[in-house]
């Protein structure tokens, strides 16, 4: 339906397609809110109200244990007789909670009459008002409820926005209203004062409330209301996780949101990439191997310029920047710029393949020790340092190994490792893609020539992968080579 005035053009949503309530938020600091009843139900509702600055009174003549534990705990107050309209006299809500559909109407009568709004627990018919589940970050707080779906929906969204919103959110609301004067009179432009404070909850003001540093951060909104243009940029290494959209870590999702610029690499899927804020620069310093499109000196000389500009930049990295990813190299170049930065760790490639492949990297009396190794110094005359432990049970993860595979299992055969040590080879680990194979040390060489397994490989060699679940495993030698073998 729509409609045409001058050139406006209003157009009405269809009614399936409207809200039936109004979500508001009712002032209750310091009001009396009563809850009428004497079971569970009455001490869910006191529990949701002990979230707020009412003045809490219960009224009934008995109560329940797990009522009389909610009374004590928020310290409300227990009438204990039964309900009369007089006590609704200056309420600002009221529950009724009886569990019998008679006594709750009553109430909502009494209610009516009184000009109080009513909500009747599990009887919407008779609601006023529904309450939703309730996100607490005070002052600020999110309430979901669904009037369709019901509670269980209600439970999941507040699941998801409760792992969303850090738990510092309120004190960052706090430090915010506690400068918000200062800024109006400092910063009389209005379009400056949205950067100021765009960038109060989006830079290092945030970052340092979050990692629990309140002093660090407000001298840093101090720094920023005294001298906007001079603010520094900041960079996190974050750790993008093995590709799954799902693994990547709360604070990576965060961060994401508040980057002016992406800075990634060609391995962090697309979908990964698009969680950033949608007027991120997105600037792809793609590097696969045989394929550098940028050079490692120039993402540096990238990034310290990024900052250098008071942006705030998240370097993108799959798996944990940490390992193998070249973080130490980008640390020393945003030290020697001078530019602030955090490191955010991923889950890294060889727990994903070791989850998905349920391998336990460490195994009681069978592997105590793991070892992260590159297969890229496999190509040397030397044996590689990890190969010697791997004599002595450990479970060595070998990341970018498939091209040098064959190497690996000749040295590691050479140094004395039984050539039926367990192997278990994930490609693309944690993608929908995934490709699972197993099979023995003697059989690693095969990987080199198998082109078809094209992404991201991870061998895992040990003793423990044989207690891995591999019965769903490919074989590392392609059945029609096998029987050509014993042909």
């Amino acid at each position: 339906m729509a409609s045409r005035r001058g050139d406006i053009v209003k157009t009405l949503k269809k009614p399936e397609d409207r809200l039936d309530v109004f979500p508001a938020f009712m002032k209750v600091a310091g009001r009396r809110v009563l809850v009428v009843g004497h079971g569970a139900e009455a001490a869910a509702k006191v529990r949701l109200l002990g979230e707020t600055n009412a003045k809490i009174v219960v009224i009934s003549n008995t109560v329940e244990q797990d009522l009389r534990e909610a009374i004590d705990l928020f310290e409300a107050e227990h009438v204990a007789e039964g309900f009369r309209p007089a006590h609704l006299n200056g309420a600002a809500l009221v529950f009724t909670a009886q569990e019998n559909w008679d006594l709750d109407k009553a109430v909502v009568d009494a209610a009516r009459i009184m000009g109080v709004p009513v909500n009747a627990v599990d009887k919407p018919e008779l609601c006023d008002f529904y309450t939703g589940a309730l996100v607490n970050r005070a002052p600020i707080a999110v309430a979901i409820t669904s009037t369709g779906v019901g509670p269980v929906l209600s439970r999941h969204i507040r699941a998801r926005i409760e792992a969303m919103l850090p738990r510092a959110t309120g004190q960052l609301a706090r430090l915010a209203e506690s400068f918000r004067e200062a800024a109006s009179k400092v910063i009389a432009d209005g379009g400056l004062r949205r950067n100021f404070w765009a960038r109060f909850f989006s830079g290092s003001v945030a970052t340092n409330l979050y990692a629990g540093k309140p002093d660090a951060a407000r001298a840093d909104a101090q720094r920023l209301l005294n001298g906007m243009a001079d603010e520094p940029g900041f960079v996190w290494l974050v750790g993008a996780g093995p590709g799954a959209e799902d693994l990547l870590t709360l604070r990576a999702q965060r961060l994401l949101q508040e980057a002016d610029v992406i800075v990634h690499d060609a391995l962090v899927p697309a979908g990964v990439v698009s969680m950033g804020r949608r007027d991120a620069e997105r600037i792809s310093v793609g590097k696969r191997k045989g394929a550098h499109s940028v050079a490692q000196n120039e993402i540096c000389d990238l990034l310290v310029e990024l900052g250098t500009k008071g942006l705030k930049v998240v370097r993108l990295k799959a798996g944990d920047p940490m390992i193998f990813g070249r973080a130490a190299e980008e640390m020393e170049a945003l030290r020697a710029g001078g530019i602030g930065f955090e490191i955010v760790p991923g889950v890294t490639a060889a727990f994903a393949a070791a989850a998905s492949a349920q391998i336990p990297l460490t195994l009681r009396g069978v592997a105590s020790n793991l070892v992260f190794a590159t297969g890229h110094n496999a190509k040397s005359e030397t044996l590689p340092d990890w190969a010697g432990l791997a004599l002595k049970g450990a479970t060595v993860a070998v990341y970018m190994g498939r091209t040098v595979a064959a190497a690996v299992a000749d040295k590691m055969i050479g140094a004395g490792l039984k050539p039926q040590t367990p192997v278990a080879v994930v490609e693309n680990a944690a993608h929908a893609d995934e490709r699972l194979f197993a099979g023995t040390l003697s059989e690693l060489a095969v990987l080199s020539n198998r082109a078809e397994i094209e992404g991201p490989v991870l061998i895992v060699i040990g003793e423990a992968v044989g207690h891995a679940a591999l019965h769903k495993a490919e074989t590392l030698v392609p059945l029609d080579v096998a029987r050509a073998a014993v042909a």
